[in-house]
């Protein structure tokens, strides 16, 4: 019994040290994972790096029983973040949220309200993506042509004048557009 008491503690030990498991592994965006590790790859997340991306998010009224299909990478993006040791303050992660995709992030209410009933399947990924450090905007040109009340967004949504002046703000800031 002893031996296979120490068996386990080594084959835990072995699999912390090798990076299997880490803590820094601790996922950000619960109920997601993280990139699969890939061995010899040349590119991987820099610690040292400042990682400033965009996602523009355009998306229809097709699927509304869904998250929107981005979030949930948006979600694996961060986890891998993490698991490489990118620390917060090099974490800058924003979405734009523009032709119709600005919808994802009403409250659920007004969400079946314009959807016959249907409830958000987003709210929880976009405050879950929030809570993790991931900026939501969305352009104040469309909740404006939608004649949306800005009571009625998630309060982690940010109205910005413009989808276009955003996108291009945060290109000059340094952002990589994704989307």
């Amino acid at each position: 019994m002893k031996n296979v008491f120490k068996i386990v503690v080594l084959a835990t030990m072995a699999l912390v040290f090798s990076g299997v498991v880490t803590a820094e592994e601790k996922m950000l965006v619960e109920g997601f994972g993280a990139g699969r590790d890939f061995p010899g790859a040349h590119l991987a997340p820099d610690p040292n790096t400042e990682y400033k991306v965009v996602f523009d998010l355009t998306v229809t009224d097709d699927n509304l029983d869904d998250p929107y299909p981005f979030l949930p990478a948006i979600a694996v993006y961060m986890n891998t973040l993490a698991k490489f040791g990118v620390p917060p303050e090099n974490r800058k992660i924003a979405v734009v949220l523009h032709q119709g995709s600005g919808l994802i992030g009403l409250k659920n209410e007004a969400f079946k309200a314009r959807h016959d009933g249907k409830d958000n399947p987003n709210i929880e990924l976009i405050q879950k993506l929030s809570a993790a450090g991931v900026v939501f905007h969305i352009c104040g040109q469309g909740v404006l042509a939608r004649e949306i009340d800005q009571d009625d967004l998630l309060d982690e949504i940010q109205v910005d004048y413009w989808a276009l002046t955003t996108l291009i703000e945060l290109g000059r800031q340094g952002y990589v557009k994704i989307g």
